[in-house]
């Protein structure tokens, strides 16, 4: 037999999950979302306690989710089920809009930035981004070909050349992170960029734009000017 206890948590659970039914979340505060989302890899505890707590020590739901996994394991008591959930949302919104931005596969220029930016969504490490067109204007590729700083030394240029080839590619973009908030361009990221532009024009494929990208922001050197 239920306790009281169980049947009142019950009771709110279903009352929650009446109002994003009927609402969605915008009408929940972060801590109720959280809340609501933590139901489904906590099933018998109140969550509304650790929500507050999460939200407390890392303030957003981004900081949440781009928290430690073991800092959430080992100082919040969540199992590798919980933390895992919490890890996968960022990356589940990142195949979301990929999937939502690039309809039907076609290169659309006013929102290729977007599409872009939406490559790094849950990122919390510098990455590099190649997307590649073809005669038709059609992506044939799109991944993540580096991890680490755009004007390293080690900067994947024959990687890029080596895709660009094998793809029968005709036109690329690239994008990178700047991790620190600054969407800025510097000296470096243009120098890299006007190689990378001139080396691939050697097998006929134009380096039409590099995206900086930032959380909520991103600049193109095209747009600006630099290239």
């Amino acid at each position: 037999m239920a306790s009281s206890n169980s049947s009142v948590h019950d009771g709110h659970r279903k009352t929650v999950k009446k109002k994003f039914i009927e609402n969605g979340l915008d009408v929940f505060e972060p801590h109720e979302a959280l809340e609501l989302y933590l139901y489904y890899a906590i099933p018998r505890r109140d969550t509304n306690p650790l929500a507050h707590r999460l939200l407390d020590r890392f303030v957003t739901i981004a900081g949440v989710c781009d928290a430690p996994i073991d800092e959430l394991m080992n100082e919040f008591g969540l199992t590798e089920n919980t933390a895992v959930l919490l890890k996968l949302l960022p990356q589940m919104s990142r195949l979301y809009n990929e999937s939502k931005l690039s309809d039907e596969n076609i290169i659309k220029l006013d929102t290729i930035g977007d599409l872009m930016k939406s490559k790094f969504i849950g990122r919390t490490e510098e990455v590099v981004v190649l997307l590649l067109g073809d005669a038709k204007g059609k992506i044939i590729f799109f991944d993540v070909i580096s991890k680490g700083s755009i004007n390293s030394s080690d900067i994947p240029i024959r990687k890029i050349v080596d895709l660009s080839i094998r793809h029968n590619a005709k036109l690329a973009f690239m994008a990178h992170n700047h991790p620190s908030g600054n969407a800025l361009p510097s000296k470096s990221d243009v120098d890299t960029t006007l190689l990378i532009r001139t080396t691939l024009k050697t097998v006929g494929v134009q380096l039409y734009d590099h995206f900086i990208v930032t959380d909520d922001d991103y600049v193109s050197l095209r747009e600006s000017n630099m290239i």
